[in-house]
Protein backbone atom coordinates (compact mmCIF):
# COMPACT_ATOMS: atom_id res chain seq x y z
CA UNK A 1 0.00 0.00 0.00
CA UNK A 2 1.46 3.25 -1.09
CA UNK A 3 1.59 5.88 1.15
CA UNK A 4 -0.51 8.25 -0.90
CA UNK A 5 -3.21 5.37 -0.52
CA UNK A 6 -3.01 4.71 2.62
CA UNK A 7 -3.80 8.49 3.27
CA UNK A 8 -6.32 8.61 1.19
CA UNK A 9 -7.95 5.94 2.80
CA UNK A 10 -7.73 7.06 6.18
CA UNK A 11 -9.20 10.73 5.10
CA UNK A 12 -12.12 8.66 3.56
CA UNK A 13 -12.56 6.87 6.64
CA UNK A 14 -12.32 10.49 9.38
CA UNK A 15 -14.74 11.88 6.77
CA UNK A 16 -16.94 9.27 7.47
CA UNK A 17 -16.88 8.99 10.71
CA UNK A 18 -17.74 12.74 11.24
CA UNK A 19 -20.55 12.74 8.65
CA UNK A 20 -22.36 9.63 9.91
CA UNK A 21 -22.07 10.27 13.64
CA UNK A 22 -19.93 7.30 14.40
CA UNK A 23 -17.79 7.27 17.28
CA UNK A 24 -14.48 9.12 16.51
CA UNK A 25 -11.43 7.39 15.70
CA UNK A 26 -8.75 7.40 19.07
CA UNK A 27 -5.22 6.89 19.06
CA UNK A 28 -2.10 7.15 21.21
CA UNK A 29 -1.25 6.51 24.63
CA UNK A 30 -1.07 8.02 28.08
CA UNK A 31 1.71 7.07 30.49
CA UNK A 32 1.06 7.51 34.36
CA UNK A 33 4.61 8.24 36.31
CA UNK A 34 2.54 9.59 39.10
CA UNK A 35 -0.71 8.89 40.18
CA UNK A 36 -1.57 12.31 40.42
CA UNK A 37 -2.25 12.63 36.91
CA UNK A 38 -4.87 10.20 37.09
CA UNK A 39 -6.69 13.09 38.77
CA UNK A 40 -6.14 14.97 35.43
CA UNK A 41 -6.48 12.21 33.46
CA UNK A 42 -8.80 9.33 34.12
CA UNK A 43 -7.28 5.43 33.02
CA UNK A 44 -10.02 5.83 30.73
CA UNK A 45 -9.17 8.90 28.76
CA UNK A 46 -9.64 8.67 25.18
CA UNK A 47 -7.20 10.69 22.72
CA UNK A 48 -9.38 12.03 19.59
CA UNK A 49 -8.94 12.35 16.27
CA UNK A 50 -10.74 15.43 15.24
CA UNK A 51 -8.94 16.59 12.29
CA UNK A 52 -5.81 15.42 9.71
CA UNK A 53 -4.49 16.11 6.29
CA UNK A 54 -2.94 19.53 7.57
CA UNK A 55 0.73 20.03 6.86
CA UNK A 56 2.11 21.37 9.69
CA UNK A 57 -0.19 22.93 12.28
CA UNK A 58 0.80 24.72 15.47
CA UNK A 59 -0.62 27.36 18.02
CA UNK A 60 -4.01 26.24 19.34
CA UNK A 61 -6.11 29.29 20.40
CA UNK A 62 -9.47 29.04 21.79
CA UNK A 63 -11.85 32.05 21.09
CA UNK A 64 -14.80 31.87 23.79
CA UNK A 65 -17.29 34.33 22.44
CA UNK A 66 -17.47 31.76 19.12
CA UNK A 67 -16.98 28.75 20.33
CA UNK A 68 -14.24 27.78 18.22
CA UNK A 69 -10.60 26.89 18.06
CA UNK A 70 -8.18 28.47 15.67
CA UNK A 71 -5.07 27.11 14.95
CA UNK A 72 -2.15 27.70 12.02
CA UNK A 73 -0.47 25.56 9.59
CA UNK A 74 2.80 27.13 9.12
CA UNK A 75 3.39 25.82 5.66
CA UNK A 76 0.14 26.12 4.14
CA UNK A 77 -0.01 29.71 5.63
CA UNK A 78 -4.03 29.07 6.45
CA UNK A 79 -5.43 29.65 9.97
CA UNK A 80 -7.95 26.75 10.28
CA UNK A 81 -11.14 26.83 12.43
CA UNK A 82 -12.60 23.56 14.34
CA UNK A 83 -15.89 23.83 15.78
CA UNK A 84 -17.60 21.15 17.31
CA UNK A 85 -20.11 19.52 14.71
CA UNK A 86 -18.70 20.86 11.93
CA UNK A 87 -15.18 20.14 11.91
CA UNK A 88 -11.82 22.39 10.49
CA UNK A 89 -12.52 24.86 7.69
CA UNK A 90 -10.52 27.78 6.73
CA UNK A 91 -10.21 30.78 8.88
CA UNK A 92 -7.76 32.83 6.65
CA UNK A 93 -5.52 32.69 4.31
CA UNK A 94 -2.07 33.40 2.79
CA UNK A 95 -0.86 34.28 6.50
CA UNK A 96 2.31 34.62 7.46
CA UNK A 97 3.77 36.09 4.05
CA UNK A 98 2.46 38.79 1.64
CA UNK A 99 5.56 38.24 -0.39
CA UNK A 100 4.79 36.48 -4.24
CA UNK A 101 8.20 34.52 -4.52
CA UNK A 102 8.83 31.02 -2.31
CA UNK A 103 10.35 31.71 1.18
CA UNK A 104 11.55 28.97 3.17
CA UNK A 105 10.00 25.92 4.38
CA UNK A 106 7.52 27.68 7.06
CA UNK A 107 6.24 30.73 5.67
CA UNK A 108 3.09 30.85 7.37
CA UNK A 109 1.50 32.41 10.63
CA UNK A 110 2.41 30.42 13.42
CA UNK A 111 1.42 31.98 17.31
CA UNK A 112 -1.72 33.16 17.57
CA UNK A 113 -3.68 34.47 20.87
CA UNK A 114 -6.72 36.57 21.58
CA UNK A 115 -6.85 39.98 23.40
CA UNK A 116 -9.34 41.66 25.53
CA UNK A 117 -11.16 43.40 22.64
CA UNK A 118 -11.52 40.49 20.28
CA UNK A 119 -8.41 41.09 18.53
CA UNK A 120 -6.43 37.60 17.18
CA UNK A 121 -2.88 38.04 17.46
CA UNK A 122 -0.78 36.62 15.13
CA UNK A 123 3.23 35.52 14.66
CA UNK A 124 4.05 35.85 10.89
CA UNK A 125 7.10 34.27 9.98
CA UNK A 126 7.58 35.38 6.73
CA UNK A 127 6.57 38.74 7.06
CA UNK A 128 8.30 39.10 9.85
CA UNK A 129 5.97 40.66 12.35
CA UNK A 130 3.22 40.31 15.05
CA UNK A 131 -0.06 41.21 13.19
CA UNK A 132 -3.36 41.67 14.69
CA UNK A 133 -6.69 40.83 13.15
CA UNK A 134 -10.06 41.75 13.90
CA UNK A 135 -12.44 38.86 14.68
CA UNK A 136 -15.39 40.92 13.96
CA UNK A 137 -13.68 41.10 10.41
CA UNK A 138 -14.11 45.29 9.92
CA UNK A 139 -10.52 45.37 8.57
CA UNK A 140 -7.95 43.79 7.70
CA UNK A 141 -4.21 42.61 8.93
CA UNK A 142 -2.52 45.32 10.94
CA UNK A 143 1.19 45.32 12.12
CA UNK A 144 1.49 45.28 15.98
CA UNK A 145 5.41 45.82 15.92
CA UNK A 146 8.18 44.36 13.71
CA UNK A 147 11.73 45.56 14.97
CA UNK A 148 13.24 46.46 17.77
CA UNK A 149 15.56 48.99 17.95
CA UNK A 150 15.39 49.38 14.27
CA UNK A 151 16.28 45.22 13.33
CA UNK A 152 13.68 43.30 12.40
CA UNK A 153 12.44 40.70 14.07
CA UNK A 154 13.58 36.89 13.11
CA UNK A 155 10.21 35.30 12.59
CA UNK A 156 7.97 35.32 15.63
CA UNK A 157 7.00 32.23 17.11
CA UNK A 158 4.63 32.08 19.97
CA UNK A 159 3.02 35.22 21.48
CA UNK A 160 0.94 35.39 25.35
CA UNK A 161 -0.92 38.71 26.62
CA UNK A 162 -0.96 39.43 30.10
CA UNK A 163 -3.70 40.69 31.69
CA UNK A 164 -2.35 44.32 31.67
CA UNK A 165 -2.35 44.42 27.74
CA UNK A 166 1.11 43.92 27.07
CA UNK A 167 2.15 41.26 24.84
CA UNK A 168 5.42 39.10 25.31
CA UNK A 169 6.62 36.85 22.06
CA UNK A 170 9.57 34.69 21.20
CA UNK A 171 12.03 34.82 18.47
CA UNK A 172 13.50 32.08 17.30
CA UNK A 173 15.40 32.06 13.46
CA UNK A 174 13.04 29.29 12.37
CA UNK A 175 10.93 31.11 9.65
CA UNK A 176 13.86 32.52 7.93
CA UNK A 177 14.18 30.41 4.90
CA UNK A 178 18.31 29.71 6.18
CA UNK A 179 17.32 29.64 9.73
CA UNK A 180 20.47 31.12 12.06
CA UNK A 181 22.45 31.38 9.14
CA UNK A 182 20.59 33.36 7.02
CA UNK A 183 21.98 36.54 5.91
CA UNK A 184 18.45 38.16 5.94
CA UNK A 185 19.18 38.31 10.20
CA UNK A 186 19.54 41.33 11.95
CA UNK A 187 18.65 40.79 15.54
CA UNK A 188 21.59 39.89 17.57
CA UNK A 189 19.55 38.06 19.63
CA UNK A 190 16.74 35.06 19.59
CA UNK A 191 15.04 36.95 22.18
CA UNK A 192 11.94 36.89 24.10
CA UNK A 193 10.38 40.39 23.73
CA UNK A 194 7.98 42.42 25.53
CA UNK A 195 5.54 44.79 23.95
CA UNK A 196 3.88 47.56 25.47
CA UNK A 197 0.00 48.48 24.76
CA UNK A 198 0.88 51.13 22.90
CA UNK A 199 3.23 48.99 20.47
CA UNK A 200 7.11 49.79 22.35
CA UNK A 201 9.46 46.83 22.02
CA UNK A 202 11.85 45.67 24.52
CA UNK A 203 14.29 42.68 24.92
CA UNK A 204 13.53 41.12 28.31
CA UNK A 205 15.37 37.76 27.96
CA UNK A 206 18.82 37.26 25.40
CA UNK A 207 20.35 34.46 26.74
CA UNK A 208 18.60 31.53 25.15
CA UNK A 209 19.53 29.54 22.71
CA UNK A 210 15.94 28.86 20.19
CA UNK A 211 13.71 30.49 22.96
CA UNK A 212 9.82 29.01 21.46
CA UNK A 213 7.00 28.44 23.57
CA UNK A 214 5.93 30.62 26.45
CA UNK A 215 3.19 30.56 29.29
CA UNK A 216 2.37 32.36 32.37
CA UNK A 217 1.39 31.53 35.49
CA UNK A 218 -2.06 31.68 36.47
CA UNK A 219 -1.22 34.58 39.12
CA UNK A 220 1.29 35.94 36.52
CA UNK A 221 3.92 36.12 38.40
CA UNK A 222 6.07 33.33 36.68
CA UNK A 223 7.05 33.00 32.99
CA UNK A 224 7.96 29.87 31.56
CA UNK A 225 9.73 29.69 27.97
CA UNK A 226 11.22 26.88 26.13
CA UNK A 227 13.83 26.16 24.48
CA UNK A 228 13.77 24.20 21.85
CA UNK A 229 17.84 22.66 20.79
CA UNK A 230 17.13 19.27 19.89
CA UNK A 231 20.01 18.32 21.91
CA UNK A 232 19.45 20.23 25.36
CA UNK A 233 15.56 20.88 24.91
CA UNK A 234 14.47 22.76 28.31
CA UNK A 235 12.05 24.72 29.66
CA UNK A 236 13.55 27.76 32.08
CA UNK A 237 10.96 29.67 34.31
CA UNK A 238 11.23 33.87 35.18
CA UNK A 239 10.04 35.92 38.01
CA UNK A 240 7.75 38.72 36.38
CA UNK A 241 8.33 41.89 37.86
CA UNK A 242 6.13 44.80 38.39
CA UNK A 243 6.94 46.26 35.19
CA UNK A 244 6.58 43.30 33.04
CA UNK A 245 9.97 42.70 32.43
CA UNK A 246 11.38 39.46 32.92
CA UNK A 247 13.65 38.71 36.54
CA UNK A 248 16.51 36.37 36.75
CA UNK A 249 15.42 32.65 35.43
CA UNK A 250 16.23 29.75 36.31
CA UNK A 251 16.27 26.34 34.61
CA UNK A 252 12.74 24.29 35.54
CA UNK A 253 12.89 21.22 33.72
CA UNK A 254 15.42 19.54 31.70
CA UNK A 255 14.11 16.92 29.30
CA UNK A 256 17.55 16.21 27.57
CA UNK A 257 17.75 12.54 28.79
CA UNK A 258 13.79 11.78 27.67
CA UNK A 259 13.54 9.37 24.95
CA UNK A 260 12.26 10.32 21.81
CA UNK A 261 9.18 8.96 19.55
CA UNK A 262 10.03 10.65 17.03
CA UNK A 263 13.94 12.53 15.98
CA UNK A 264 12.35 15.53 15.73
CA UNK A 265 10.73 16.13 19.36
CA UNK A 266 11.56 18.65 21.37
CA UNK A 267 10.32 21.36 23.28
CA UNK A 268 7.92 23.75 21.63
CA UNK A 269 4.87 24.96 23.04
CA UNK A 270 3.36 24.64 26.13
CA UNK A 271 0.11 26.09 28.35
CA UNK A 272 -0.48 25.93 32.17
CA UNK A 273 -3.20 25.15 34.04
CA UNK A 274 -4.95 26.59 37.19
CA UNK A 275 -2.93 23.68 39.55
CA UNK A 276 0.38 25.05 38.57
CA UNK A 277 0.89 22.34 35.87
CA UNK A 278 2.55 22.54 32.91
CA UNK A 279 1.78 21.06 29.95
CA UNK A 280 4.69 21.04 27.25
CA UNK A 281 5.52 19.47 24.16
CA UNK A 282 8.60 17.60 24.40
CA UNK A 283 10.66 14.42 23.48
CA UNK A 284 8.06 11.65 24.01
CA UNK A 285 4.83 13.56 24.01
CA UNK A 286 3.04 15.94 25.29
CA UNK A 287 4.60 16.25 28.91
CA UNK A 288 2.48 17.05 32.10
CA UNK A 289 4.94 18.35 34.69
CA UNK A 290 3.79 19.82 38.11
CA UNK A 291 5.05 23.32 39.59
CA UNK A 292 8.30 21.34 41.08
CA UNK A 293 9.29 20.66 38.05
CA UNK A 294 8.08 16.42 38.70
CA UNK A 295 6.91 15.07 35.48
CA UNK A 296 3.85 13.18 36.16
CA UNK A 297 3.23 11.63 32.80
CA UNK A 298 2.58 11.96 29.01
CA UNK A 299 0.16 12.01 25.99
CA UNK A 300 1.80 10.06 23.27
CA UNK A 301 0.32 10.09 19.91
CA UNK A 302 2.91 8.77 17.30
CA UNK A 303 3.46 12.59 15.98
CA UNK A 304 5.67 15.43 16.90
CA UNK A 305 3.14 17.82 19.11
CA UNK A 306 4.02 21.43 18.32
CA UNK A 307 0.77 22.79 20.95
CA UNK A 308 -2.32 22.40 22.91
CA UNK A 309 -4.50 24.58 24.61
CA UNK A 310 -7.67 24.25 26.55
CA UNK A 311 -11.82 25.33 25.54
CA UNK A 312 -14.78 24.94 26.35
CA UNK A 313 -14.62 26.14 29.84
CA UNK A 314 -11.08 23.75 30.06
CA UNK A 315 -13.70 20.56 29.67
CA UNK A 316 -11.53 20.13 26.18
CA UNK A 317 -7.61 19.88 25.81
CA UNK A 318 -6.69 20.00 21.99
CA UNK A 319 -2.98 19.30 20.60
CA UNK A 320 -1.74 19.93 17.13
CA UNK A 321 0.56 17.47 16.21
CA UNK A 322 1.86 17.61 12.32
CA UNK A 323 -1.02 16.84 10.31
CA UNK A 324 -3.30 15.96 12.86
CA UNK A 325 -6.07 17.71 15.74
CA UNK A 326 -6.43 15.45 18.54
CA UNK A 327 -9.02 16.09 21.57
CA UNK A 328 -8.85 15.22 25.09
CA UNK A 329 -12.38 15.63 27.06
CA UNK A 330 -11.56 16.81 30.79
CA UNK A 331 -13.47 17.21 33.69
CA UNK A 332 -11.45 18.10 36.53
CA UNK A 333 -9.55 21.46 35.13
Amino acid sequence: MNKYFFYHLFFVLFCAEAVFGQKPLTTGTITYLDPKLEKLLPQNTKIEIIGSGFQHIESPVWVPDSNMLLFSDTKAQIIYRWQEGKGATKFLEHTGFTGRLPYGEEPGSNGLAITKNNLLLICEHGDRRLASFPLNGKYGLRTVSDNFEGKRYNSPNDVIVKSDGSMYLTDPPYGLPQKENDPLKEASANGVYRITADGKSELIIADLKYPNGLAFSADEQLLYVSVSDKTHPQIWVYPVKKDGKAGKGKLFFDASALPKEVAEQTTDGLKTDSYGNIWASGPGGLLVIDKNGHLLGKISTGEVISNCCWGNNNSMLFITAGSFLYLIKMSTL
